[in-house]
């Protein structure tokens, strides 16, 4: 089979190598998975540049979520097409933990299933931790991301209302169609600003993907009282808090990670996540963008347009 790895940590289209390798044979309680398709997420690239809160055993594939057709399997038959995660899916098989393999929704495109859990869950489970009600405010940092535009709609299903960053002012009509509520162009506009009109008091939460100054910038614009979820650092750099800021408003900072998130879940709390999620896919509620479509043969080509700045939708490799 063919599979992309890296045997030192770096730059992807410096590191990342094409290679042959055996199928591999599945152990007991493991299901041997055909993959069909996969997306590229920050926290692939992070990985591959050793950035990432989980350290690569090298050599290592890269790549963590993937929708693909059972091969082998002691609980599911062959061909059932299936979601997961997994530490490298940039091959074309791989052995999984059968209790980690979610069924693929019938009618729902590998396009679509291969991109399914991460944001999508991501989005949903913020929400969830940060207990905002109808009618309060978020600002969310990387407005334009694929998170991004997931939090947006389903923050307007719960009559939330969205503040969001972008650093291209020709992404603002497309998130304001998603239900924004005001988009605000961090390279040319004054955020702060911008959400002191808008809520005189503050906004009630902030979800930060980016960390770095942009960061602390959006720290500044919760209410007292308000609280921040870290979960990404799309900056590479940390955010400079400010210990007054935080003393005097008594603002929370807390980290989220989704696998955390969903471990403490237990198995009720993860069937309602993926039922809710996947119907909002499903109908369409929330929708996810494809910008292009690779052959794994043509890694390079994809992490390239992976990094190009401007993107509307994800870049998947097939």
């Amino acid at each position: 089979m063919k599979q992309v790895i890296f045997k030192e940590t770096g730059l992807p289209e410096s590191v990342l190598l094409l290679e042959e390798a055996a199928i591999p044979e599945p152990r007991a309680h493991e299901s041997l998975i055909r993959i069909t398709a996969r997306n590229i997420n920050p926290s692939d690239i992070m990985f591959i540049q050793g950035r990432y809160g989980i350290t690569p055993k090298l050599p290592s594939s890269a790549g963590f979520e993937a929708a693909g057709e059972v091969e082998k399997s002691e609980q599911y038959p062959k061909g059932t097409r299936v979601i997961f995660t997994a530490i490298g899916t940039w091959k074309e098989y791989v052995c999984v933990p059968t209790a980690q393999l979610i069924p693929t929704p019938e009618g729902m495109s590998d396009d679509v299933a291969c991109q399914a859990f991460v944001n999508p869950i991501t989005a949903y489970g913020m929400l969830e931790t940060s207990g905002l009600e109808k009618g309060q405010w978020l600002l969310i940092t990387a407005g334009a991301s694929a998170w991004g535009k997931l939090v947006i709609q389903m923050a307007k299903m719960r009559g939330i209302q969205v503040i969001c960053t972008v650093r291209n002012g020709a992404q603002k009509q497309a998130l304001l169609d998603l239900g924004a509520t005001i988009v605000v162009d961090v390279q040319t506009e004054n955020l702060g600003k911008i959400v002191r009109a808008a809520v005189e008091t503050g906004v009630d939460a902030v979800f930060d993907a980016v960390g770095g100054e942009q960061g602390a910038k959006a720290l500044a614009c919760l209410k007292i009282g308000g609280s921040m979820l870290v979960f990404g650092l799309l900056s590479l750099e940390p955010i400079p808090l400010n210990s007054g800021l935080l003393i005097f408003k008594n603002l929370k900072v807390e980290g989220w990670w989704l696998t955390s998130w969903w471990e403490s879940l237990g198995q009720e709390g993860i069937k309602k996540a993926l039922k809710d999620v996947f119907t909002y896919l499903m109908t369409q509620e929330v929708h996810v963008d494809v910008q292009e479509k690779f052959a794994l043969s043509k890694f390079k080509e994809a992490v390239i347009a992976y990094q190009k700045e401007g993107r509307t939708g994800k870049i998947l490799i097939c």
